[in-house]
């Protein structure tokens, strides 16, 4: 059996369209608690997005035994700065505002575990350019985004309208979107090659 221990719609979308056959629990942590530890102990966003991800699929984990499950992360780091999901269309506003015309980087972390193992994991980081947007241009990729934005880090989704406020990405996609495909699909080849028939 394999689990996601997620309920993003992207995440849950990149494997279906994989083909892998799964089911979602949503991992219930205390993210910020994890966070302020890692940061604490002199971790930086890459840090927290792998322990984060390791601690997601624990959770679920030890209360499926035997399940392989899934867990991923995302954190934005802005020089030594980590940004979170916005709370609100104002706060999503700032946070766009706080990167226009600045390079920040995307961490991807994902693990695999099986009851209170990590059987694997891996980060990958990708990093985007803003362009110096107008306020007009901010606003009208958050109309056309809506509650969207809401569910992501920086409050912008590069699958969506928000696209129209980047002038560079370096990095592969699926790390951009949360969660990277290409080395989670090789270590399920290895650990556990049933999931991919």
């Amino acid at each position: 059996m394999l689990i996601l221990a997620s309920t993003s719609a992207t995440r849950k979308a990149l494997l279906q369209q994989a083909g892998i056959d799964f089911s979602t629990i949503a991992a219930v942590i205390d993210e910020r608690a994890f966070e302020a530890s890692a940061i604490a102990a002199g971790g930086d966003g890459r840090d927290v997005a792998l322990l984060l991800a390791q601690h997601k699929a624990r959770a679920v984990a030890l209360a499926h035994p035997g399940a392989i499950v899934i867990g991923a992360d995302q954190t934005l780091s802005l020089g030594s700065e980590l940004l979170h999901k916005p709370f609100d269309r104002a706060d999503a506003a700032t946070q766009l505002d706080h990167l226009r015309g600045k390079t920040h980087r995307l961490h991807a972390g994902v693990a695999l575990v099986r009851d209170d193992v990590v059987l694997w994991s891996d980060l990958q980081t990708a990093e985007l350019t803003m362009r110096d947007f107008t306020a007009a241009e901010r606003d009208d990729v958050l109309d056309r985004e809506g509650d969207a934005m809401l569910a992501a880090v920086g409050g912008y989704r590069l699958e969506g309208p928000s696209i129209r406020l980047f002038e560079k990405v370096v990095g592969d996609y699926f790390t951009i979107l949360g969660l990277p495909l290409l080395p989670l699909l090789a270590a399920l080849r290895t650990i556990a090659p049933e999931t991919l028939l």
